[in-house]
């Protein structure tokens, strides 16, 4: 099952995660008109100036920070480091939903009713602790991408998710949890490295929703979260 995801989007998450190599770097040449009325090519793509290269990417330099006209209210104000990470696809599987800020309220919702649901925060611990969705719980990535040497972590991890691990280390997913998944914005492929990690073992897709706009449109939209 694994492998019918990555035939499906090697080609866009594989650039996406390695380095600055995107189409959104590389950049689209589009036409435009000018004012007087010609054909003017233009160069659309993600221009990250030198300087921003060169910033920490660390809770207080992501998380911290805004931008509006001088008379609106700082309260009212909320924005976030673009300059970081790959952008994303809107859809990693045909069976995995890409989930909208609408979408995780609800999911939210029922979820105070139902025990087979779980929103999971997929960011180290560090970032969890820092700021995370109200009632998210953390289980990092990485856990699941380096298993071989998490190996404590992920079985805890597994079986939080409803997964029976056999004493032949078969694994058995018939009651596994229904789950949404984030991490920092649209940019952070740390929420794709646990979902890819998941499906390689055999975690159905169809249980996996992906948050993909993560904490960055979560803030932005003025949503509530919870700090340590």
């Amino acid at each position: 099952m694994f492998y019918k995801m990555i035939t499906s989007t090697v080609l866009l998450t594989s650039f996406v995660l390695a380095g600055n190599t995107g189409f959104e770097y590389e950049g689209i040449t589009i036409k435009t008109i000018d004012v007087n009325g010609k054909a003017k090519p233009i160069v659309v793509k993600r221009d990250i100036p030198e300087e921003c290269k060169k910033v920490p990417i660390n809770n207080t330099m992501v998380w911290t920070g805004n931008y509006a006209n001088a008379k609106v209210p700082e309260a009212c104000k909320s924005t976030y480091v673009h300059t970081t990470g790959k952008l994303l696809p809107i859809q990693l599987h045909e069976d995995i939903n890409t989930y909208g800020e609408l979408e995780v309220l609800a999911f939210m919702k029922e979820m105070q009713t139902d025990d087979s649901m779980m929103l999971i925060d997929g960011r180290k611990q560090g970032w969890y602790d820092y700021r995370t969705i109200p009632g998210a719980v953390n289980m990092p990535f990485h856990h699941f991408k380096e298993r071989e040497s998490f190996e404590f972590e992920f079985e805890h991890a597994l079986r939080t998710l409803g997964v029976v691990i056999h004493d032949d280390d078969t694994l058995d997913f018939t009651k596994v949890k229904t789950i949404v998944i984030f991490c920092n914005g649209p940019w952070c492929s740390q929420s794709v490295a646990m979902i890819e990690a998941l499906v390689e073992i055999g975690y159905p897709p169809e249980k996996i929703n992906w948050y993909r706009g993560g904490m960055q449109n979560w803030l932005g939209a003025g949503m509530t979260s919870t700090r340590k």
